[in-house]
């Protein structure tokens, strides 16, 4: 799982997604409500759905209060929305491997809006893509100290990553969480954790297919029904550029 900066480019999205700050908190309130009525519980610690969604909102900085207010409406009996949770498989462009993860009120329209965006980017729908990747878990340390590798290594982790100031930890999902909680017991707060999906083998892209791929990510990812979207593309060449 080692070694291609992978998490460089979870930053990238997130960087990328500044300026549309009230879609991105629009998604966690819409994932939270979701994880609370599927699983029927708005405690975390027996709904890791619940607890996957409440970190990847805290890693995105949504204010506790609109959390608060979004456990409140899923659990207080009201109508509200009913979400399905559904994934979407295809082709972008350079023919890098996508999967798209969305929650929906309306299977149509949003399966409709997904196709218009690979369309209109040359990619397609046809051909599973989901083998392409695995399933794990990553947190991420605002420290690079000896002490916080071998203790993430302790506990479980698969692999490390360092870049700058801050380490990136990989591990099996069932072990995220059991890994988070050991390293702050520990002392060590995350900056971020939650599940996510990384290609087994990534797209070695040029500069102007990255600068493609970059910009039909976001156009999915612009999309009210999108959750995370997830690519084989290796983005190096365009952060050189860039």
């Amino acid at each position: 799982m080692a070694g291609h900066n992978k998490w460089s480019q979870i930053k990238r999205k997130k960087a990328a997604n500044d300026a549309q700050r009230g879609k991105i908190i629009s998604k966690h309130i819409r994932a939270i409500q979701s994880a609370i009525r599927e699983g029927s519980s708005d405690d975390p610690s027996t709904n890791l759905s619940l607890k996957n969604a409440l970190a990847a909102a805290k890693s995105d900085s949504v204010p506790s209060e609109t959390i608060d207010r979004a456990i409140e409406r899923a659990t207080g009996g009201g109508e509200g929305a009913s979400y399905d949770a559904v994934t979407y498989e295809g082709y972008g462009p350079a023919g890098v491997a996508f999967v798209v993860e969305a929650l929906t009120d309306n299977r149509n329209r949003t399966v409709s809006e997904v196709r218009h965006v690979f369309t209109k980017h040359g990619g397609n729908m046809s051909g599973g893509t989901a083998w392409q990747f695995e399933s794990a878990g990553i947190i991420v340390l605002p420290t690079t100290s000896e002490k916080a590798q071998e203790m993430a290594i302790e506990l479980g982790a698969q692999d490390l990553e360092i870049e700058d100031e801050s380490l990136t930890i990989y591990t099996d999902p069932a072990e995220l969480y059991a890994v988070v909680d050991g390293l702050q017991a520990a002392g060590f707060e995350a900056e971020m954790s939650q599940l996510t999906k990384l290609a087994q083998t990534p797209s070695l892209l040029s500069a102007e297919d990255a600068a493609k791929v970059l910009r039909f990510t976001e156009a999915l990812e612009d999309l009210d029904d999108v959750q995370n979207v997830y690519s084989t593309a290796d983005l190096s060449k365009l952060e050189a550029v860039g």
